[in-house]
């Protein structure tokens, strides 16, 4: 399988949003995201606008690796406290690039690092288990939809802008 075939077959298959501080992660069949926000009715959406960390995502297949590095035989989406779970791509190739998920343009920030707040929903070593494995942080660059089952692409999207399609500028995607 190629790079390109990987990540065109690579797609979402649960989201999630924190409606509150500490509150338990409701599921959702779709979200909106917003520039300089992230996720519509995600807490951490309103608490901190305007930075890298505004859509979180994380490999559905670390799960039973994580599960195992915990002694758990699975682990729910919810415990991860991530907005989108997605699976067939490695999330860390994204890191400074663009890719589109459903009708938005996201850029891979960074790693999403584990927290201790994994302690308390994995046990103890949660956190640890999770080192390298806790995901993508992301910003968004174009808002839209994203629904379970929307595919992740990052060829697509060098395409575009190959064709002659300009990327927003970064004074454009913060207004």
């Amino acid at each position: 399988m190629t790079k390109h075939q990987l990540l065109s077959a690579a797609q979402v298959e649960w989201i999630g949003i924190s409606p509150g501080n500490r509150q338990q992660i409701e599921p959702r069949d779709e979200v909106t995201v917003a520039i300089g926000t992230g996720v519509d009715g995600d807490y951490h959406a309103k608490k901190k606008p305007g930075g890298d960390r505004q859509v979180t995502l994380i490999q559905a297949e670390h799960f039973a690796v994580i599960a195992a590095n915990t002694g758990r035989d699975s682990i729910s989406p919810e415990q991860f406290r991530r907005n989108i779970v997605v699976r067939g791509v490695e999330l860390t190739s994204l890191i400074g690039r663009r890719f589109r998920i459903g009708e938005a343009l996201l850029e891979g920030t960074g790693p999403c690092t584990p927290c201790s707040r994994m302690d308390e929903n994995l046990g103890q070593g949660g956190r640890l288990a999770m080192i390298g494995l806790g995901g993508l942080t992301a910003k968004v660059i174009e808002p839209g939809r994203i629904r379970v089952g929307d595919l992740v692409d990052s060829h697509g999207v060098a395409e575009e802008f190959s064709r002659g399609r300009k990327p927003p500028v970064e004074s454009e995607s913060k207004q």
